[in-house]
């Protein structure tokens, strides 16, 4: 049998550092990941996808909404994780009380991503946590929708709006896994929540719904490239405590046979 290396070690108990991210290969991330995801070993072409990190600020210390994913999942079962998931076409045709902040688009835009599908994105990462978590984040007033997806907005007299998320990551699922996402992470504060219903959202997505201190939530079972967007935001957050849009924003992903997190 081969040896565990003391890098592998710390990867897989989630303590490996952010700075040795880029000395990492491929084989070592697929083995730090084996309990996250399902490996497949088929060519699947990585699906948009958005998830929201709420922060509540109200405390002597930050806050994380997360929630535990059932185990049946065969993407990351069992594993504590942010409301989201994957973008529906139906997201493209949703109105907006509040676009997306210039410096916030220009950052979703870069690369082949047109704005019309930048904010499909980020509107995906709000209908994620109305689903899952029974959030709704907007402004009171009239909306109306065809989407079935959408109606909890209109029904609780909900208008979407997008003017408050901060994009804090973005994370490309390695090759080989049965799911594969390229997921740009959001981070919003509790306030912005306008209705929170009592009995959740109408999807089971997740269980055990809670409140987590950062520091706690870096230690829960959660999944390697959740420990390192938590870390990151916790880095920015030193410094950059309002989140000012158009800030850093790591980006996770493989390059040939390497891991690498570049800023975009």
């Amino acid at each position: 049998m081969r040896p565990i290396t003391p890098i592998l070690v710390k990867l897989q108990l989630g303590l490996l550092p952010i700075t040795l991210m880029n000395d990492m290969t491929k084989s070592a991330l697929d083995k730090a990941e084996h309990r996250d995801i399902a490996l497949g070993g088929k060519g699947v072409r990585p699906r948009d996808a958005a998830t929201l990190i709420l922060l509540d600020r109200s405390g002597g210390s930050i806050k994380i909404l997360m929630g535990r994913r059932h185990s049946r999942h065969a993407f990351m079962p069992g594993k504590f994780v942010f409301p989201g998931g994957r973008t529906d076409r139906a997201d493209a045709a949703i109105a907006v009380a509040d676009d997306l902040h210039p410096l916030e688009l220009a950052k979703l835009t870069s690369g082949r991503v047109t704005a019309r599908r930048a904010r499909s994105i980020a509107l995906s990462a709000l209908r994620e946590t109305y689903e899952e978590a029974g959030l709704l984040i907007g402004r009171k007033g009239a909306f109306s929708v065809k989407s079935e997806d959408w109606r909890g907005f209109a029904d609780h007299g909900v208008q979407p709006s997008l003017g408050s998320l901060r994009l804090v990551a973005r994370a490309i699922t390695p090759p080989g896994c049965v799911r594969r996402f390229d997921t740009r992470f959001f981070a919003a504060d509790r306030e912005d929540v306008t209705i929170i219903l009592p009995d959740g959202g109408p999807t089971d997505e997740l269980e055990e719904i809670v409140w987590l201190p950062l520091d706690e939530a870096k230690r829960a079972d959660i999944p390697t490239i959740t420990k390192m967007v938590l870390e990151s935001l916790e880095e920015r957050l030193s410094s950059d405590p309002d989140l000012a849009p158009g800030g850093p924003v790591p980006f996770y992903r493989l390059v040939g046979q390497r891991f690498v997190r570049d800023i975009l």
